[in-house]
């Protein structure tokens, strides 16, 4: 902190971490219009077809008007703190973000974006001199020889920007996700006491508010994230989680106190992660591209169930932020750091292997039932009915959001 304040510096922080993100939040806001008529004009359009959701062509442009937000709250940042490599981590974060608009343009062959993501996590490992270079404790390993830790950290790199690009299939999941999973790493950061990275986390939580409320309430305002801002997103996290698990880590102040750095940083990212090894591994077994898109993904699997799309982000979040808390509560209850990632690693596989894969059962089970409802069907049953309550489109509630964010400032 230089100028900022003149009084108690954990004031200073705090006021930091209220007005950066509101800060992001009204510049993402503002911007937004301008993006989305941009997009229309030059028709930047998701279009329907057979695997996606949607019935007619959305603007895919809203990651960048999370990006513009963003980066603007970051520059302001900077005036009051010092960021030093977490330049190195916008640069990298800005050229996914334009990998992505030209995907979102013209598809680039998965090939080469697989390729551009393996160059820009390695650039910025070296450049930043973070990365998965050590295990803080868990299984007594601590530093990661070199040699293993530049194929762990790209691997989990590249695997956190394609899972974030994956769970990009229902309104509001990817930016929901996105709010939950950068305030969370917000709220670790405060505890390891290095304000400069909560700003950051925080930061990325106020840009995704406005697209949120869009992508979720709107319909002629309506525009998705796109790849421009998924992959923006999966190279910010795979940054945080970097900062987190290298061996100069500030974080690492918490392992004392019984904190797991690498339960944490997997309970955050359960769900995407584990949803994604699992899609990619059935592909793989049926001799398929792991990067073949299809419609096995757990938000898949709500929808069918007669889930709308902001139930089934709500259930997924959940589901995620459940694995959080009994990670915390495991913690907090003295548990060591293998018995963290044990019961984080066993929740992410039953809420995705376990409950996708059970799910299907019930409905195949009832389906050869010819005789009505049998109690192998009666789950699938139960979730389809708690699907349909989801449905709040045409409530007051639901009207009234609608009109504000489809504001006729937008359509002119």
């Amino acid at each position: 902190m230089n100028h900022f304040v003149a009084f108690d510096p954990h004031v200073a922080k705090i006021l930091l971490a209220i007005f950066l993100p509101i800060l992001a939040c009204v510049v993402s806001l503002a911007v937004y219009p301008y993006v989305l008529k941009f997009a229309k004009k030059h028709n930047i359009v998701d279009s329907p077809n057979a695997r996606k959701l949607q019935r007619q062509p959305v603007p895919v442009m809203g990651g960048v008007a999370v990006f513009i937000g963003f980066a603007v709250a970051l520059i302001v940042a900077n005036l009051h703190m010092s960021f030093n490599n977490i330049w190195v981590s916008l640069v990298a974060i800005t050229v996914m973000m334009l990998i992505g608009v030209w995907d979102d343009i013209k598809d680039v062959p998965a090939g080469l974006r697989f390729t551009i993501e393996i160059v820009v996590v390695w650039a910025m490992m070296y450049s930043t001199k973070t990365g998965i270079d050590d295990f803080h404790g868990l299984w007594n390993l601590y530093q990661v020889d070199a040699l293993l830790a530049l194929p762990l950290t790209v691997v989990a790199g590249v695997g956190i920007i394609n899972a974030m690009n994956l769970i990009d299939g229902v309104d509001g999941y990817s930016s929901g996700f996105g709010i939950m999973a950068s305030t969370l790493f917000g709220a670790l950061f405060f505890c390891a006491d290095v304000p400069e990275m909560a700003c950051f986390s925080l930061i990325i939580a106020g840009a995704l508010v406005p697209f949120f409320l869009h992508n979720v309430f709107a319909y002629e305002a309506k525009m998705y994230i796109g790849d421009s801002g998924t992959l923006m997103l999966g190279t910010s996290f795979a940054s945080l989680v970097f900062f987190v698990l290298s061996k100069d880590s500030p974080c690492s102040s918490l392992v004392e106190e019984g904190v797991g750095l690498v339960p944490f940083t997997l309970a955050v990212m359960a769900i995407p992660v584990f949803d994604t090894l699992r899609v990619m591994s059935v592909r793989i077994l049926r001799g398929i591209s792991p990067f073949r898109p299809d419609k096995t993904h757990l938000h898949h699997l709500f929808i069918e169930m007669g889930f709308s799309h902001l139930g089934t982000t709500f259930c997924i979040l959940a589901m995620n932020f459940i694995i959080v808390v009994i990670w915390f509560v495991s913690m907090k209850l003295g548990a060591s750091v293998e018995f963290q990632i044990y019961i984080v690693v066993g929740l992410a596989l039953l809420s995705t292997f376990g409950f996708y894969n059970f799910m299907r059962y019930q409905q195949k089970k009832g389906t050869r039932n010819t005789d009505g409802p049998s109690s192998g069907n009666c789950i699938w049953t139960i979730m389809c009915k708690v699907g349909k309550l989801t449905h709040a489109e045409r409530t007051g509630f639901w009207k009234y959001m609608r009109d504000r964010m489809d504001g006729k400032y937008l359509l002119n």
